[in-house]
């Protein structure tokens, strides 16, 4: 709405106020042939330069409002501020104009001239809006290597000078590249005519032949080649795919306040911290002659440049981890952690790809694997490595039937022995002496269920506390009421080998909310010894592969319904020095193939000696 200010004409005199708000109002309205007509201008050349400045702008709104009129005589001088909303990602445009009136035999007319539209808008110079982007920036891991590659991308976009019309051929384009026109156009609009305005990026590699020669026949279309971070080399599921790449477009996939053409963060950690690896655009209005040159800047604001990111993945046990699972036909995960701080070192998934985010989000029941928490409380109340309980096949814990791998142990083993070879059953009947509260207690301490946060979509874990026997045993031996993530699972035996819980971090100086936790001292010990056990005697044999710095760990099967198909779900969980880790592998119910311990074994192996060789005394020593 117009506002209007005070005037200093008087009362009894013609006021030139009705001519100036009357005008004022029109071309805020868009009703450009009125507007002209209270001017001494060419009406259709007049409302031709009006409507050329809300295009050349790509203005979504304009508010006008009178301010003071100066009077001398004939002539006055009106002054006008201006509103001009340059679109949702971009500023408003404020300043001042001035107009001036000459009194005729009719009345008031505003004395036209391209200053009425700006003060410094001269005769024959056109608006145009420009954006320096700055390039994307780059996601390190902890040794500042880069975890994205330069990716050779071709730019699709247009010279607006040379398009015969501008509608017709950003809807061909668009039309060609699958895109919504309207955004494009929007750009386009507002743009230097005389510059190349990128639009559309799509990976070279994916752009055929027949793509780029259609492109060329539309007037004023053209690509330029470019090469910018957008696809990443290790870590696909942490770090994340950016738009304009494959098939992922910014005009349609994207919401929020981006041009055509932009890069933005699909998911990951490049849509977590998109505004830092991104930064944002430096817009100018300025003002251009004829020929498309710049003649003046008649507004700035300045943009942020990107920064980079420093991740705590390390390279060598990622790409280590990544090809550990290679081999692997169908789902699996490996997530490693340091188990004296929580910092993420590795998390990989199979498939590989930007939306297999499982490393941190599947939700899993963690099945034997869990022994390592159930044993934990057992030993917290009493239970010692050398309590025995029979592993047969089969046992009944009130109505609910448990089994256990293979054809089960001979005699009545010790708690070492059913340990090493994961027994359900023994595990189900010794289920007897821990109850709920105690169980629910020691799954807190190893982190399972708190509330830590990650900067990307993650999984803590859920634990329901029980109180009657069935439910116990089941959640004992992890078929029920805990469900898990492999990241949670890698933190548990962090937890283990370094006497206390720490919660994870990606990020190279996030701050974390969630207090380390340490554990019980008195538990510590026996329970580092029965996960030696698997390795040297029992389920994990395969892993025995050092002496004087042993793995340990716990194996894990679980049938479990996942995208409404059974699996068996295979778990290796332990550390090995100061590296803790948990692999996870779904498999067909019929595979007994140990694909969980072999690529656990594959991961140790593959990776170098200094990864692995901390003493582990001088872990257990932090206890």
């Amino acid at each position: 709405m117009i506002v209007v200010a005070a005037t200093a004409a008087c009362a009894a005199e013609p006021s030139p106020e009705v001519a100036v708000r009357s005008f004022l109002l029109n071309w805020q309205e868009g009703d450009y042939e009125s507007a002209a007509r209270h001017t001494d201008g060419d009406t259709a050349q007049v409302a031709e330069a009006l409507r050329q400045a809300h295009d050349q702008l790509d203005l979504a709104a304009l508010r006008l409002s009178l301010r003071p009129i100066e009077m001398d005589g004939d002539t006055a001088t009106a002054e006008f501020g201006v509103e001009a909303d340059l679109g949702i990602g971009d500023p408003v445009w404020r300043y001042t104009g001035s107009m001036p009136l000459t009194r005729t035999s009719s009345g008031w007319a505003i004395n036209w001239s391209p200053a009425v539209i700006h003060p410094e808008l001269g005769e024959g110079e056109r608006l145009a809006v420009t954006y320096d982007v700055p390039d994307r920036g780059q996601i390190h891991d902890r040794n500042g290597t880069a975890l994205v590659s330069e990716t050779e991308v071709t730019a699709f976009g247009v010279r607006p000078a040379d398009m015969a019309d501008m509608t017709e051929g950003i809807n061909s384009l668009a039309e060609l590249l699958g895109e919504d026109p309207e955004p494009l156009l929007n750009r386009v609009r507002s743009a230097p005519p005389e510059e190349f305005q990128p639009l559309v990026l799509k990976r070279t590699a994916d752009v055929s032949s027949a793509l780029l020669r259609d492109v060329s026949k539309i007037p004023g279309a053209e690509t330029e080649e470019r090469k910018m971070p957008l696809i990443p080399d290790l870590a696909a599921g942490v770090v994340g795919e950016v738009a304009g790449t494959a098939e992922h477009k910014v005009s349609n996939r994207v919401s929020g306040p981006y041009q055509a053409g932009d890069t933005v963060g699909l998911n990951g950690l490049q849509s977590s911290f998109q505004q830092l690896l991104a930064g944002t655009a430096t817009t100018r209005i300025v003002t251009l002659d004829a020929s498309g040159q710049e003649t003046g800047v008649l507004a700035t604001w300045t943009g942020v440049e990107s920064g980079s990111l420093t991740t705590t993945i390390d390279s060598t046990v990622q790409e280590t981890a990544e090809q550990s699972l290679a081999t692997i036909d169908g789902t699996a995960y490996l997530v490693a952690v340091d188990a004296r701080s929580g910092e993420i070192l590795a998390a990989a998934g199979q498939p590989s790809g930007t939306a297999n985010d499982g490393a941190f989000t599947k939700q899993y029941r963690p099945g034997e694997a869990f022994t390592i928490v159930s044993a934990a409380a057992m030993l917290a109340g009493g239970t010692t490595l050398d309590t025995t309980a029979e592993c047969p096949r089969e046992t009944k814990v009130g109505n609910r039937t448990f089994t256990t791998n293979g054809s089960g142990l001979l005699g009545t083993p010790d708690l070492r022995t059913n340990f090493a070879y994961s027994c359900t059953t023994a595990f189900a009947e010794l289920a007897e002496s821990v109850d709920g509260a105690l169980l629910a207690r020691t799954a807190q301490q190893f982190g399972i269920g708190q509330p830590w946060r990650l900067p990307v979509p993650a999984f803590s874990g859920e634990f329901v506390e029980v109180w009657d026997a069935e439910s116990v045993a089941a959640t004992v031996v992890g078929v029920d009421n805990v469900t898990v993530s492999p990241l949670g699972m890698a933190l548990v035996a962090g937890a283990v080998a370094d006497g206390r819980w720490h919660a994870p971090r990606l990020v190279e100086g996030e701050q974390v909310d969630v207090e380390d936790i340490a554990l019980d001292s008195q538990v510590l010990d026996p329970l580092r010894e029965l996960m030696l056990t698997p390795v040297q005697q029992g389920s994990a044999g395969a892993l025995n592969i050092d002496y004087l710095n042993p793995v340990r760990g716990q194996t894990g099967t679980v049938q479990q319904e996942i995208d409404g198909e059974e699996k068996t779900v295979q778990w290796f969980v332990g550390y090995q020095g100061n590296l803790a880790f948990a692999v996870v592998v779904e498999t067909e119910p019929s595979y007994t193939y140990q694909f969980a311990v072999n690529s656990a074994l594959s991961f140790l192996q593959l990776l170098p000696d200094s990864y692995t060789a901390a003493d582990a005394a001088e872990s257990e020593g932090n206890a």
